[in-house]
């Protein structure tokens, strides 16, 4: 995969789990620090499981092959897994979650990684996908509260080994609190990008005006987590109803928007980027021809782990 917008081929996906999160923060250090930065809630596993089929339809009507990966008990953030891991070119690579909590939701992830051809472990530190992102021969990480220093030396070394001809390039925050990058930086489109000012330093915000055209968030929207859209093809962004504004700013660039209600989801700080793991993308060169990733070879039959339908 390589790029963060190319026509969305095959995606994995998780129902939530009916696990009830323990937002006291009391023994949890990252959370409490996440709190109060982001906006947290108790979700309804019913209405968080009916609006991920909305979205599932929709994906499935546009051709994706949504591929569900096997639920794990007692997690509640489970249907997150951008964080589990990510494609970089051929490569998947499987993430270092960093709470404890969350360690088990790997387990989902066992049959599919079976069946790729090439799957990256790091030995170091802790690398969450929803902190990785693809721009040309960059991979943007994210140095949140859940993404370490050390995560990020990590997975440079482990590309370098296989061939991967990427600039790992760590993004830095000016505050704590951060759940992840994709919470506040998004890229949607060729040169295109979300961005949420006020959490980059001044250095950061030229490189990514240099880089992209970019639309900027209000705080309110960033606690929303309207950031968080995702791209189905390199002209098209499904994003948050909620976000009209955002909305009116992609139709001004020629971006076809899709509206979905994903409200519920997004009471465990999240959204449409955050539920979905594209496993496969057409490389899409902007006359719009493109090929299909040299990963796809490598998935196998992966709709076989599809289990819940």
């Amino acid at each position: 995969m390589a790029s963060e917008f190319g026509q969305l081929r095959s995606v994995l996906m998780r129902r939530a789990g009916p696990a009830v999160p323990d937002l006291s923060g009391s023994l949890d250090p990252v959370l409490t620090r996440q709190l109060a930065t982001s906006r947290w809630a108790t979700y309804s596993v019913e209405r968080v499981r009916a609006q991920q089929c909305r979205f599932i339809d929709l994906l499935r009507g546009r051709g994706v092959e949504v591929v569900l990966a096997d639920q794990v008990p007692g997690c509640y953030a489970q249907h997150y897994t951008r964080d589990l891991g990510f494609v970089v070119d051929d490569v998947f690579v499987v993430s270092r979650l960093n709470s404890p909590r969350r360690h088990g939701e790997l387990a989902g992830l066992r049959r599919l990684c079976e069946q790729i051809d090439q799957v990256a472990y790091l030995d170091a530190g802790t690398v969450e996908g929803g902190d990785v992102m693809l721009h040309d021969g960059h991979v943007l990480v994210g140095l949140s509260e859940e993404t370490s220093p050390a995560g990020v030396e990590a997975l440079r070394y482990r590309l370098d080994q296989l061939g991967v001809e990427r600039v790992v390039t760590p993004i830095e925050f000016v505050c704590d609190g951060i759940v992840h990058l994709d919470d506040h930086f998004n890229i949607v489109a060729p040169e295109l990008a979300l961005v949420h000012r006020s959490v980059f330093d001044d250095v950061q915000m030229r490189w990514f005006g240099e880089h992209f055209d970019l639309i900027a968030v209000t705080d309110e929207e960033a606690l929303g987590v309207e950031v968080n859209v995702f791209a189905l093809a390199p002209g098209v962004v499904v994003v948050a109803e909620r976000s009209e504004r955002i909305a009116a700013e992609l139709q001004v660039r020629g971006i076809e928007v899709i509206p979905i209600d994903y409200s519920e989801v997004t009471k465990i700080p999240g959204s449409f980027r955050c539920s979905t793991l594209p496993l496969v993308r057409s490389s899409t060169a902007r006359s719009g021809v493109g090929r299909r990733e040299q990963f796809e070879g490598g998935l196998g039959h992966a709709g076989a782990v599809d289990l819940d339908v």
